[in-house]
């Protein structure tokens, strides 16, 4: 009644809000304030006014729920403290924003559980109904609900199962037979397109349209396609370090020529073929990085800690494998001046220093050489590599949950380190200020420098430091026993105390994941799917280096599409002169079609749309389930009124009874005195 008025909840401005009310209100009284605010999105946050105020209520719902969350992370005092404590009735509840962010995110849920076919669920997902019929049948959803819900960290309402059901749809795409099929058909499909796929990139770069172009273009097959890539470029990593395994032939203080004038570096620095093919898929997924960072900006990107992670070990590759050719450059103009003197034997001739060093073997090569930095970086990237494989195991039910709860514990550890750190920090320091007068002087050299001084304290973690690292060789026992105490300490703070604090952060984690472990793990499910649901990225690398013919035809399109626009801007130009002249002419006329066009186009607007028809009827099934899970929980006042009544007659009937009983014992004891004062009688 009072929305049909027009009265409405004012939102609360900004917390960090500068404005001349907001300065004024905190001035007077800062607790009345904050109590204002607080309230207030009490009342935008209730089921009843979310669904009678917004027209789009799980838009609504879902960024209300979002800057809640901000705000219980900005006003600490208000954050929820997991503890289920009461508190006075004029006071604030310790858990008042994260309890209304979540009230908003259960309210969607709510909304999305009481769906009933499939147009309903892809409006809620959708959010525009009449935008995807415009796009036609053929056309994708955008799913931008789902994608804000993740955005926002609404899990269960993306791990609900009428949304589940929508994105596993979309996910088998032009494969509606495979969805049904069992596991080994699935891993077959698999292999069959991980051993054809320069076959199918070729196929698909003639005849993107074809059924063969649609079949690639489904979520299931890209991501197909994009993990065979990525499997056979770990398998290229491998394969170029297989002629290692065994060991290595040329020592490191050996070297090896083909022929005699030959300069050692020129065959240490030459690429094979592995690491060419390694360098095409460096640059095809860089190519493919670059795009998704264009695509989606920069803060979006960065925001996907996968996206950093990839950046940076593509941006290792290419600083290994450029310092790798940055030396190669050094020994072929090192060999070039040997050819061009015509050096037929490079023992038997004094060459210059700075050519000279290309003919050393390993273990005289300058610590700062390219090849060595090419070496390490390459040893890093590689690692990066074989971790990269976590992307891919939400896919999977029973990977999924364990590389969550991996994810989790390394984000323990980086908060866990401030404090390790710290308190590394401090003994490390100390211990280096008592033992730097005694170099020389000590059993080992532990504690001398400050580097000696990181490398014990951080392997006594571990146990494979020494007692003897205290020890002095001189007769100096006050400085020996304070080594032993803070020695002893340390090993005290970091193996006892700090390591079993992580370990129990970590089982905290972990049991988090466990008791949720379905809700988690389709929330990571879906974002991996969501991640292949947008067009383009047909094609993994090192494929989608080479365009196809249908970029080519989109770029003529959109050069054909500016020279059009540009033309119809001079027509428009040309015709305003006549337009303006004709205008004076028909004045009258033109007013009472603009009348009745614009009581033509109120009419259209007044008439609600079908995504508004949808979520009317989705509110009103919300309304009434609330109202009868009302009347099923709660009292109301009549029944309470019984209750008391039937109290207030119970508490008489039991003052009766028991005013009887005090009477009828009153008697009997009476009884009782008689008969005893007639035995007594006879007694005498």
């Amino acid at each position: 009644m009072l929305l049909m008025k027009g009265a409405r909840i004012e939102k609360p401005h900004d917390y960090f809000c500068k404005c001349n009310e907001c300065m004024e209100k905190q001035r007077i009284d800062a607790f009345s304030h904050s109590r204002s605010r607080i309230n207030a999105y009490k009342g935008l946050a209730s089921p009843a006014y979310l669904s009678l105020s917004s027209e789009d209520p799980v838009f609504t719902a879902l960024e209300l729920s979002n800057e809640l969350a901000k705000l219980a992370n900005i006003e600490k005092e208000f954050k929820d403290n997991k503890k289920k404590e009461t508190v006075q009735l004029n006071c604030f509840s310790l858990n008042d924003y994260r309890k209304l962010s979540m009230q908003c995110k259960d309210f969607v849920v709510g909304v999305l559980d009481l769906c009933r076919d499939t147009e309903e669920v892809e409006a809620i997902l959708n959010g525009d109904v009449d935008a995807e019929q415009d796009e036609g049948p053929h056309h994708r959803a955008s799913l931008s609900r789902v994608k804000l819900a993740i955005k926002y960290e609404v899990k269960k309402f993306v791990a609900h199962p009428n949304c589940q059901q929508q994105l596993l749809t979309i996910w088998y795409e032009n494969l509606s037979g495979l969805r049904e099929q069992a596991t080994a058909i699935k891993c077959l499909v698999v292999l069959v397109v991980a051993l054809g796929l320069p076959f199918l990139a070729v196929g698909y770069w003639f005849a993107p349209c074809s059924r063969l172009g649609k079949i690639l273009r489904s979520p299931f097959m890209k991501f197909v396609a994009h993990a065979a890539s990525f499997i056979i470029f770990l398998g290229l990593l491998v394969f170029n370090a297989s002629d290692r395994f065994e060991g290595i032939t040329t020592l490191p203080n050996v070297t090896v020529t083909d022929y005699p004038a030959q300069i050692f570096r020129v065959k240490t620095t030459r690429f094979s073929w592995t690491e060419i093919l390694i360098m095409v898929w460096v640059v095809g997924m860089m190519w493919s990085e670059c795009k998704e960072l264009w695509m989606e900006g920069p803060k979006e990107y960065i925001l996907q800690l996968w996206n950093v992670l990839d950046f940076g070990m593509l941006s290792i590759f290419i600083a290994a494998f450029t310092a790798r050719f940055l030396a190669f450059l050094q020994a072929t103009k090192a060999q070039q001046f040997v050819d061009e003197h015509h050096f037929s034997d490079l023992s038997t001739v004094t060459l210059p220093p700075d050519i000279e060093y290309f003919t050393y073997a390993r273990d005289k090569w300058l610590p700062s050489d390219p090849q060595l930095i090419s070496e390490g970086l390459y040893a890093i990237a590689v690692v990066l590599s074989f971790s990269r494989i976590a992307y891919i195991l939400p896919a999977n039910e029973s990977f999924g949950p364990l590389q969550i709860s991996l994810g989790r514990t390394v984000k323990d550890i980086f908060k866990f380190m401030v404090l390790f750190i710290m308190v590394f920090l401090a003994f490390m320091i100390g211990m280096f200020i008592l033992y730097s007068y005694y170099l020389g002087a000590k059993v080992n050299p532990a504690f001398t420098t400050v580097e000696e001084s990181f490398k014990t304290l951080f392997w006594s973690i571990f146990g494979l430091s020494e007692v003897s690292s205290v020890v002095l060789k001189y007769d100096h026992k006050f400085i020996e026993n304070i080594g032993y105490v803070l020695y002893g300490i340390y090993n005290v703070t970091m193996v006892v105390v700090l390591l079993n604090m992580l370990i129990a952060m970590i089982n905290s984690s972990y049991q988090e994941i466990e008791n949720d472990a379905d809700v988690e793990w389709k929330f990571a499910r879906s974002k991996l799917w969501l991640s292949y649901f947008d067009d383009g990225k047909t094609l993994p690398p090192p494929y989608s280096i080479v365009p196809s013919p249908k970029s080519f035809f989109y770029c003529i399109m959109r050069v054909v599409n500016l020279f059009r626009c540009r033309r119809r801007r001079m027509k428009k130009d040309v015709e305003l002169g006549m337009d303006i002249s004709k205008s004076r002419l028909n004045l009258f006329t033109q007013s009472n079609l603009k009348i009745s066009e614009t009581h033509s186009f109120s009419s259209i607007l007044n008439q609600p749309t079908r995504y508004q028809q949808i979520i009317k009827r989705l509110i009103k099934r919300f309304v009434l389930k609330a109202q009868v899970d009302k009347e099923n929980d709660e009292v109301n006042e009549g029944e309470l009124k019984e209750i008391k009544q039937d109290i207030s007659s119970l508490r008489y009937e039991l003052l009766e009874d028991k005013s009887q009983t005090t009477e009828e014992l009153c008697v009997l004891i009476q009884k009782l005195s008689d008969k005893l004062n007639i035995s007594m009688t006879r007694c005498e």
